[in-house]
């Protein structure tokens, strides 16, 4: 199974990007996030016609919203809300014998205090919910299952271009650190990039659109993530961060992440 994990950025203004990304990595299963369309305007025929016959979608008008796209049969489509929002941050389904998390954590604001950011309180709060819900008995973690989204959050001081620099900004402080830390540990979770790039190497999947030559820049965050349970990690074959596409027209901030596995 190959699986492919983008924050789009607007699923029907940036289509053909999907295309392209499709053609050139073949992917078995897309875990698309900030889709930005309510489920029946989610382009489907168009995403059939790229080959993917099951289709999971949890959307709303312009905001947030996620998508599995899957070349194999999708079951037990579930659709989970968090903090008391019904706002399409997370989707669940069966695939190819493997349980598919798709998610999108909420980025948080501008400001790192959730006393007068709301914005960063309930990006806070919502770590802590997920992290309590996969430790519950809700979530099985002997089971075959990938994590695959938009986490927000860049753990490692390799995953950030300044560590120093980024510690009071929103996606790398300490207190999300820790508690994007206990999620993981929450299910159990291995990190299926770094278990092929290691902790001291630099690596990035989103870069502002703010630079003018983002690669001479190259002021990136690792905010994308892959995850996979310890019944899937012997599984693991390569892992790869696709910056081609942002070199594309009208690119997404975020660049795809690939996971291989053997099933």
């Amino acid at each position: 199974m190959r699986l492919v994990t983008w924050n789009i950025n607007s699923v029907r203004l940036r289509f053909e990007q999907l295309a392209h990304m499709v053609e050139a990595l073949s992917p078995d299963v897309v875990c698309l996030q900030e889709t930005k369309v309510p489920c029946p305007k989610f382009p489907l025929i168009e995403a059939r016609a790229l080959g993917f016959d099951h289709i999971a979608t949890s959307g709303m008008k312009s905001y947030n919203g996620v998508a599995i796209l899957s070349r194999l049969p999708l079951s037990d489509i579930r659709a989970p809300h968090w903090c008391g929002r019904e706002d399409c941050r997370h989707l669940i389904a069966q695939a190819g014998g493997v349980e598919v998390h798709c998610l999108y954590v909420p980025a948080g604001g501008d400001i790192p205090d959730p006393a007068v950011n709301e914005k960063f309180a309930h990006k806070l709060a919502f770590l802590d919910e997920l992290a309590a819900w996969y430790a519950s008995e809700a979530f099985d973690a002997s089971r075959p299952a990938i994590l695959a989204g938009d986490l927000n959050v860049a753990p490692l001081d390799t995953d950030v271009w300044s560590h120093k620099q980024l510690l009071k900004v929103v996606s790398h402080t300490p207190v999300e650190v820790d508690k994007l830390t206990r999620l993981a540990q929450a299910g159990g979770w291995v990190d299926a990039v770094r278990h092929f790039v290691p902790p001291s190497e630099r690596l990035y999947t989103w870069w502002s659109y703010r630079a003018l030559d983002w690669r001479k820049a190259d002021r990136g965050r690792r905010l994308d993530h892959v995850w996979v349970t310890p019944a899937l990690k012997g599984a693991l074959t390569g892992a790869q961060v696709f910056q081609a596409s942002r070199d594309w027209p009208q690119p997404s901030d975020h660049v795809p992440v690939v996971v291989d596995l053997a099933l």
